[in-house]
Protein backbone atom coordinates (compact mmCIF):
# COMPACT_ATOMS: atom_id res chain seq x y z
CA UNK A 1 0.00 0.00 0.00
CA UNK A 2 1.51 3.45 -1.01
CA UNK A 3 2.01 6.16 1.26
CA UNK A 4 -0.89 8.38 -0.07
CA UNK A 5 -3.41 5.72 0.66
CA UNK A 6 -2.44 5.47 4.15
CA UNK A 7 -2.61 9.02 4.71
CA UNK A 8 -6.10 8.86 3.02
CA UNK A 9 -7.25 6.02 5.37
CA UNK A 10 -5.97 7.75 8.40
CA UNK A 11 -7.69 11.44 6.90
CA UNK A 12 -10.49 9.94 6.36
CA UNK A 13 -10.89 8.18 9.81
CA UNK A 14 -9.72 11.56 11.49
CA UNK A 15 -12.80 13.19 9.48
CA UNK A 16 -15.05 10.52 10.66
CA UNK A 17 -14.29 10.65 14.04
CA UNK A 18 -14.57 14.67 14.23
CA UNK A 19 -17.91 13.85 12.14
CA UNK A 20 -18.71 12.09 15.12
CA UNK A 21 -17.71 14.39 17.82
CA UNK A 22 -19.85 16.92 16.21
CA UNK A 23 -22.78 14.81 16.21
CA UNK A 24 -22.48 14.58 20.14
CA UNK A 25 -21.86 17.93 20.55
CA UNK A 26 -25.46 19.11 18.77
CA UNK A 27 -27.64 19.04 21.58
CA UNK A 28 -25.56 20.05 24.20
CA UNK A 29 -24.59 23.11 21.79
CA UNK A 30 -28.08 24.60 20.80
CA UNK A 31 -29.85 24.15 24.16
CA UNK A 32 -26.85 23.72 27.29
CA UNK A 33 -23.72 25.36 26.29
CA UNK A 34 -25.81 29.30 25.52
CA UNK A 35 -26.79 28.95 29.25
CA UNK A 36 -23.16 28.84 30.62
CA UNK A 37 -20.72 31.02 31.63
CA UNK A 38 -17.86 31.33 29.48
CA UNK A 39 -14.97 33.61 29.98
CA UNK A 40 -13.76 36.22 27.78
CA UNK A 41 -11.29 34.74 25.57
CA UNK A 42 -14.19 32.07 24.38
CA UNK A 43 -13.86 32.14 21.13
CA UNK A 44 -16.90 32.34 18.45
CA UNK A 45 -18.54 29.29 17.67
CA UNK A 46 -18.16 29.37 13.97
CA UNK A 47 -14.17 29.39 14.57
CA UNK A 48 -14.43 25.45 16.22
CA UNK A 49 -15.71 23.41 12.92
CA UNK A 50 -12.42 24.73 10.43
CA UNK A 51 -10.08 24.49 13.37
CA UNK A 52 -11.34 21.14 14.32
CA UNK A 53 -11.55 20.17 10.34
CA UNK A 54 -8.23 21.33 9.75
CA UNK A 55 -6.77 20.09 12.68
CA UNK A 56 -8.18 16.49 12.17
CA UNK A 57 -7.14 16.51 8.69
CA UNK A 58 -3.13 17.09 10.21
CA UNK A 59 -3.40 14.28 12.55
CA UNK A 60 -4.77 11.96 9.29
CA UNK A 61 -1.48 13.34 7.65
CA UNK A 62 0.54 13.14 10.09
CA UNK A 63 -0.26 9.45 11.51
CA UNK A 64 -0.21 8.49 7.68
CA UNK A 65 3.13 9.73 7.33
CA UNK A 66 4.13 7.79 10.38
CA UNK A 67 2.68 4.34 9.29
CA UNK A 68 4.31 4.79 5.44
CA UNK A 69 7.54 3.71 7.84
CA UNK A 70 6.79 0.75 9.35
CA UNK A 71 8.86 -1.36 7.20
CA UNK A 72 11.91 0.83 8.59
CA UNK A 73 11.05 1.18 11.67
CA UNK A 74 8.36 -1.47 12.98
CA UNK A 75 8.86 -1.19 17.08
CA UNK A 76 8.36 2.58 17.27
CA UNK A 77 5.65 3.28 14.29
CA UNK A 78 3.53 0.37 16.26
CA UNK A 79 4.15 2.21 19.22
CA UNK A 80 3.08 5.42 17.85
CA UNK A 81 0.17 4.48 16.29
CA UNK A 82 -1.00 2.91 19.51
CA UNK A 83 -0.48 6.30 21.24
CA UNK A 84 -2.44 7.90 18.07
CA UNK A 85 -5.55 5.77 18.56
CA UNK A 86 -5.60 6.35 22.07
CA UNK A 87 -5.57 10.18 21.92
CA UNK A 88 -7.93 9.91 19.06
CA UNK A 89 -11.02 7.93 21.07
CA UNK A 90 -9.91 10.97 24.20
CA UNK A 91 -10.70 12.89 21.72
CA UNK A 92 -14.16 11.83 20.89
CA UNK A 93 -15.21 11.17 24.08
CA UNK A 94 -14.63 14.89 25.25
CA UNK A 95 -17.43 16.13 23.14
CA UNK A 96 -19.40 12.89 24.92
CA UNK A 97 -18.49 13.91 28.38
CA UNK A 98 -18.85 18.17 27.82
CA UNK A 99 -21.60 18.19 25.89
CA UNK A 100 -23.65 15.25 26.43
CA UNK A 101 -23.19 14.68 29.50
CA UNK A 102 -23.05 17.99 30.68
CA UNK A 103 -19.96 17.65 32.77
CA UNK A 104 -17.68 20.52 32.23
CA UNK A 105 -15.36 18.76 35.35
CA UNK A 106 -15.16 15.28 34.05
CA UNK A 107 -14.51 16.52 30.93
CA UNK A 108 -11.52 18.89 31.74
CA UNK A 109 -9.86 15.86 33.82
CA UNK A 110 -10.43 13.68 30.78
CA UNK A 111 -8.56 16.60 29.02
CA UNK A 112 -5.74 16.19 30.81
CA UNK A 113 -5.29 12.74 29.88
CA UNK A 114 -6.00 13.65 26.35
CA UNK A 115 -3.21 16.13 26.35
CA UNK A 116 -0.73 14.22 28.19
CA UNK A 117 -1.73 11.38 25.10
CA UNK A 118 -1.27 14.08 22.43
CA UNK A 119 2.02 15.15 23.86
CA UNK A 120 3.16 11.49 23.80
CA UNK A 121 2.12 11.40 20.45
CA UNK A 122 3.62 14.12 19.06
CA UNK A 123 7.02 13.06 20.74
CA UNK A 124 7.03 9.56 19.08
CA UNK A 125 5.76 10.49 15.79
CA UNK A 126 8.58 13.88 15.53
CA UNK A 127 11.11 10.71 16.40
CA UNK A 128 9.64 8.82 13.15
CA UNK A 129 8.66 11.69 10.92
CA UNK A 130 9.67 15.54 11.44
CA UNK A 131 6.79 16.46 9.36
CA UNK A 132 4.37 14.42 11.55
CA UNK A 133 5.43 16.26 14.60
CA UNK A 134 4.80 19.48 12.81
CA UNK A 135 1.92 18.86 11.86
CA UNK A 136 0.54 17.66 15.45
CA UNK A 137 2.08 20.95 17.15
CA UNK A 138 -0.98 23.10 15.75
CA UNK A 139 -3.20 20.16 17.42
CA UNK A 140 -1.54 20.54 20.47
CA UNK A 141 -1.47 24.47 20.97
CA UNK A 142 -5.19 24.23 20.32
CA UNK A 143 -5.76 21.72 22.79
CA UNK A 144 -3.74 23.41 25.26
CA UNK A 145 -6.07 26.62 24.96
CA UNK A 146 -9.18 24.29 24.77
CA UNK A 147 -7.91 22.78 28.37
CA UNK A 148 -7.51 26.30 29.76
CA UNK A 149 -11.09 26.90 28.11
CA UNK A 150 -12.76 23.88 29.73
CA UNK A 151 -11.39 24.48 32.98
CA UNK A 152 -12.45 27.88 32.76
CA UNK A 153 -15.91 26.93 31.99
CA UNK A 154 -16.28 24.36 35.00
CA UNK A 155 -14.65 27.17 37.08
CA UNK A 156 -17.12 29.98 36.42
CA UNK A 157 -20.71 27.61 36.35
CA UNK A 158 -19.62 25.20 39.48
Amino acid sequence: MNRYFKILIFVATCLGVGYFSGIATQSGVNDWFPTLKKPVFNPPSAVFMPVWTTLYVFMGVAAGLVWAEIENKREEVTSALRFFWIQLALNAAWSFLFFMLKNPLLAFIEMIVLWLMIYETWFKFRRINAISGYLFVPYLLWVTFALVLNGSIWWLNK
